[in-house]
């Protein structure tokens, strides 16, 4: 970081976000450039919250410079979250995979950079792959607009493989030029500023969040206030979780013991005393809300009142998964004929699932408990059990998807449909039991079944029902009599059938 000679605007390292479609190589490309193993760490692969990580890279003088990176998550569902680190980030590396081309969130992905108008590279991951294809991933590319240098466009591309390390200087030295031209700069003598890129309930600290710092330092003794959300600065962690006295302008901290969960992507402000955070919280409380608060929210009146609601209560360890749960839950829709039941949460909160959140919730059997990288604790469980309400954990949430579509299927109401299969005359009626009758008749549409159930139709209106337990065609015992044919049947029925009546077959299925 280089200071001018008024010691007051400085330039400060470049924060970069990554951003591809799931499985594209992310978080192996920060894994290899940082040196340790995060992908390993992630359920399924898959990178499920933004982190943030600085490393140190030689420029063209030999100098070190730092680079601040920010992980954003690769599946659909995370969508918010790559916004808000394309909105955070001054450069954005789009990254796509050369064995598997452009995909949907590659797409998605570029649009949200456009929109940001964030200066981007193009890195092209896995060129060690046997399936690898450049020339061909570049051509995907143009033909999804995104124009490279030498393809008809000035977008610069790297090609790279974060498993082996190739291309990986190139891309960092490449990022450093462009830092550079672009020129970032802040003021160091003011009051840290920047933005909340996550935050969650750590059961030894309590709320804490980690924040960008785009302009001004941030010391010991200040006060940091995100939203209503507010914290001192008694503990502040850099991004490898050590405690440090300051911190300048790019750099991703950890701050503890906020009073409420920060809002994430709002902007923070860092004040030197505890009035004027407080002044500061107090206006901005009024117009942002609370997020991750565990009590139920209140909704508009349901549009479809017939609907069956199936009430669920959702804890998860940050709030850029609940926020990602949440979006992902409102997707999912019943898949009978009728759209007849849909998912309300009715709480949602960040850390431990507790007693108080099973107490507050209603006696129903019906409600789903969820807990996304988190566990409950001990009296939570018992009361659960008391009540037989099952607490189901998970740590993917494409799997939590999938068991939640399965739960709306075996729990939405079933419509039951009659669906008439034959219609038939009946021509003659013969002799008649207490509750049985032989008749004779011919099928005008569809069949006749053996133990099938009918409508007995007289002059267009249901005179009663029947149960077919003898059936022939040209005086043979059969099962079935097609459309057109004659037959003889007896009928069990406590309605007398008379010649001219209709019998109607028909099933009742649930759908």
């Amino acid at each position: 970081m280089q200071e001018n000679k008024n010691n007051k605007t400085i330039s400060r390292p470049p924060v970069v976000v990554v951003v591809g479609h799931i499985d594209h190589g992310k978080s192996t490309l920060l894994d290899y450039i940082r040196k340790t193993n995060v992908a390993e760490c992630e359920a399924g692969g898959i990178t499920q919250c933004i982190s943030a990580y600085e490393v140190l890279h030689k420029d063209e003088e030999g100098k070190e410079r730092k680079i601040t990176f920010l992980d954003t998550p690769g599946h659909e569902a995370f969508s918010k979250m790559r916004e808000r680190g394309a909105l955070i980030a001054d450069i954005a590396i789009l990254i796509v995979s050369a064995e598997d081309g452009v995909k949907p969130q590659t797409i998605e992905a570029w649009k949200t950079i456009n929109e940001m108008k964030l200066p981007s590279i193009v890195a092209i991951n896995k060129i060690d792959k046997p399936n690898a294809n450049i020339e061909k991933t570049k051509q995907e590319l143009a033909e999804n607009e995104i124009y490279l240098e030498n393809y008809g466009g000035k977008i610069p591309c790297v090609e790279i493989s974060a498993k082996t390390g190739a291309g990986v200087d190139n891309l960092l030295s490449l990022i450093l030029i462009l830092a550079e031209m672009e020129n970032f700069t802040g003021n160091a003598e003011e009051n840290a500023s920047g933005f909340v890129i996550e935050a969650n309930l750590d059961s030894k600290c309590g709320i804490q969040a980690t924040l960008i710092i785009k302009n001004g330092e941030l010391q010991k003794k200040m006060f940091v206030v995100a939203g209503d959300a507010m914290t001192s600065t008694r503990i502040i962690q850099n991004f490898k979780g050590e405690m440090i006295n300051s911190a300048r302008p790019s750099s991703p901290v950890r701050l503890c013991g906020f009073d409420k969960m920060p809002k994430l992507g709002s902007e923070f402000k860092s004040f030197k005393n505890r009035k004027g955070a407080e002044e500061y919280a107090k206006i901005l409380g009024a117009e942002l809300p609370n997020f991750g608060s565990s009590a139920p929210k209140t909704k508009n009146p349901e549009k479809n009142s017939e609907k069956k609601i199936i009430p669920i209560l959702l804890k998860a360890d940050v709030a850029g998964s609940l926020e990602a749960i949440e979006k992902e839950i409102t997707k999912i829709k019943s898949k009978g004929e009728i759209d007849n039941a849909e998912f309300k949460i009715i709480g949602k909160g960040v850390g431990t699932i507790s007693e108080s959140d099973i107490k507050n919730m209603s006696d129903s059997k019906d409600v789903i408990i969820i807990g996304f990288n988190v566990k409950a604790d001990r009296n939570a469980t018992e009361i659960a059990l008391k009540r037989e309400i099952t607490i189901s954990f998970f740590d993917v949430i494409y799997k939590m998807k999938e068991w939640l579509e399965e739960q709306m299927e075996n729990r939405r109401p079933r419509i039951e449909t009659i669906e008439t299969t034959g219609r038939a005359k009946i021509i003659r009626a013969f002799s008649r039991t207490k509750e049985r009758q032989i008749i004779g008749g011919k099928v005008t549409e569809g069949q006749m079944l053996l133990n099938g159930t009918v409508k007995i139709m007289r002059r267009e209106f249901e005179i009663g029902r029947g149960k077919i337990v003898n059936l022939e065609k040209n005086k043979a015992k059969t099962g079935i009599v097609e459309d057109g044919s004659e037959f003889g049947m007896m009928i069990e029925s406590k309605i007398e059938i008379a010649p001219g009546d209709i019998i109607e077959l028909f099933s009742i299925a649930q759908k």
